[in-house]
């Protein structure tokens, strides 16, 4: 009989609760015994462990968040902080571990797994940018926010004749504001892999207005070189070159929260009860994502440390789609 343990560290995203549910359910349905680790990296390495049975994932798919908690934990790249963890886990006769998280999970993950540690990963961050995986646990219900927050802002724009500017999260990866601003309409949007400057955006506001549109949406991406910030401070002092009176929205970790959606639920329960079967194969080393619409696998000596490039069709797209 296997003993295994899931951690979920770093961001939370919805859908999480659904991957471990799945995780536990495939697990005892395997006559295994099943672990949480709570706060994330920050359990691991002080064995806060406890037992999950049947009850104790019950009712909890619908739920956002993570309930086992995540905690960010620098700490965890040292050497011998990880060795304590893989001590802890094996005088409690844990045979493999499950890490649920986006890329610096991941990299933990990775550093457990080359010390010796079975380990397999399951792709979940909001921000979309973890290779090894099209899309990630979150990423699907957090667009979906977005979408919402700028189809409201849009009214009130409308009424008023107002631009606004939109930032959303995503870190240092553009795809929540690319894709939430083609769904949502917008006229500008702005991301870290793309170079736009404040006169740019100045300009396609103010062709908006002269087009005679009754307001302008910009989506912002935070991690972007200019964001809702940086470009409100640039807009204060040339309000005339707009056309519309401006107004910021942040969304920030409204994204992150809330009732996942059912493509979550479902791409998380599919990852769950995937890396459970990874497990029973021996297959480990891995995370586990979606390709092609399937499941897959991908080393995560390949998926560490490497950047999400986004679709260049998608960034045409969206140019064309503004005018």
């Amino acid at each position: 009989m296997k003993r295994i343990a899931v951690v979920t560290s770093g961001g939370d995203a919805p859908g999480i609760n659904a991957a471990v549910r799945a995780i536990v359910r495939t697990a005892i349905d395997k006559g295994w015994e099943s672990f949480g680790v709570r706060h994330g990296y920050s359990g691991l390495a002080n064995d806060d462990v406890l037992p999950l049975g049947l009850r104790d994932v019950g009712g909890i798919i619908q739920r956002g968040g993570t309930m086992l908690g995540s905690k960010r934990y620098p700490e965890f790249k040292a050497d011998e902080t990880q060795l304590k963890a893989i001590r802890f886990l094996r005088q409690r006769d844990i045979d493999a571990l499950i890490v649920i998280g986006g890329d610096g999970s991941q990299a933990g993950a990775l550093a457990l797994s080359q010390k010796g540690l079975p380990v397999v990963g399951i792709a979940s961050t909001i921000d979309n940018d973890l290779c090894g995986s099209e899309i990630t646990i979150g990423v699907d219900t957090a667009l979906n926010v977005a979408l919402e927050a700028i189809d409201r802002i849009k009214v009130t724009a409308s009424s008023h004749e107002r631009a606004f500017l939109v930032e959303v999260m995503g870190r240092n990866c553009g795809y929540l504001a690319l894709i939430s601003g083609i769904a949502g309409g917008a006229e500008s949007i702005v991301l870290p892999e793309t170079q736009s400057t404040p006169e740019t955006i100045a300009c396609e506001l103010r062709a908006a207005y002269e087009r005679g549109k009754a307001h302008a949406i910009v989506v912002v991406a935070e991690g972007a070189c200019y964001n809702a910030e940086s470009l409100t401070r640039y807009f204060e002092e040339h309000r005339e070159r707009l056309g519309f009176e401006l107004r910021v929205v942040k969304l920030g970790h409204v994204q992150r929260g809330g009732t996942p959606g059912v493509f979550d639920r479902l791409l998380a329960t599919r990852f769950g009860a995937a890396a459970t079967e990874c497990i029973a194969r021996d297959e480990f080393g891995v995370l586990v994502g979606l390709s092609k619409g399937d499941i897959a696998t991908t080393p995560l000596i390949e998926v560490v440390g490497r950047k999400k490039t986004l679709d260049p069709h998608l960034l045409v797209l969206a140019s064309v789609l503004a005018k």
